[in-house]
This record gives structure tokens, sequence and C-alpha cells, in this order.
């Protein structure tokens, strides 16, 4: 069997068009939370949803430990955010506006959906976690929006939906 090439699997992989969201959550009243790209729906019955964040993640364990997350749906103006929460080692809230979600998890202010969960179970995946989370409130604050983007290591947005 040839050797697997990690450069060719990331190129490949980088042409799947993926939104991106924050998730967050509080643990002894401290809000935490990161970048996720990889979320997705899972069921309707019950409304399930997921996310898979790396198994280095210094917010994840917080999030998991306090039971709950959001997730925060961004828009194609909200890079800026998106650039604040996929860094370490800084306090990610000193400049964001939120206000608490049914299950305590932080909704940011701006965003144009949100879903807010229970953590239902996770799963262990190579050197990232699936998570899963019971949807307990969700809303759509502005359906107007241009979604923000990652496609080929680059954010982008949605331009409308066109056919030939």
């Amino acid at each position: 069997m040839p050797e697997f090439d990690d450069r060719a699997f990331r190129s490949v992989m980088g042409q799947f068009c993926t939104g991106v969201v924050i998730a967050t959550g509080r643990l002894n009243g401290e809000p935490a939370g990161f970048a996720v790209q990889s979320f997705f729906s899972l069921s309707l019955e019950p409304p399930l949803v997921g996310f898979c964040p790396a198994r280095t993640s210094t917010s994840w364990p917080k999030l998991r430990d306090s039971g709950s997350f959001c997730i925060n749906i961004l828009n194609a103006d909200q890079k800026s955010i998106c650039d604040v929460f996929a860094r370490t080692g800084i306090d990610k809230f000193d400049e964001i506006a939120w206000h608490e979600g049914m299950t305590g998890s932080p909704v940011l202010e701006g965003v144009p959906a949100y879903l807010d969960c229970n953590l239902e179970t996770e799963h262990d995946a190579g050197d990232h976690t699936i998570a899963v989370g019971r949807v307990r409130d969700i809303a759509i604050l502005d359906a107007e929006i241009t979604p923000l983007l990652f496609l080929r290591g680059g954010y982008g947005r949605f331009r409308g939906l066109e056919w030939p």
C-alpha cells in the first residue's frame, strides 16, 4: 500500500465548500469558543447536529465539561469574528458582544442564526472528536444574509442560487 499523502488529501477536501460557524459555551460562568468549519445536521427526530473539534483544541474541553454549546452561524461580513475565534491564548470575548442563550452558552450579537444545544454524545475520530448536540433552541435573526464560506483554504461569500 502506498504511503498516504496528507497534502493531496487536504487539497481534495479543499474542493468542498463549507460554511463557517463559531461554537460557544460557558464553564463556571466563563465564556469559551472556537471557529468550526465541520458543522452538520444529523437528525430531525430528535433534532441533532454535529461538529468536529480537533483533539488539540483547548476550548472544546470547556464546552464539553459545561454540557452544552451554541452554534453561531456567521455571515460573510463576520470574517473578523472568525479570525478572533480561530486564535488561541487570547480573551476571545473581550471585544465581542453576546448574550446568554437558553443553555447559558453565548449567542454572538449580529449572527444571522444560531442553534443552542445540549451535548448528547461524542465519539473519537482520529485527530478530531465528533461532538453531537441535541438542539434545544434555534432562531433565524436575519434571513437575508450572505453566509461566510470556506473553500480551498480561503474565505468567500455565496453569490446566490444560479443555474445556467
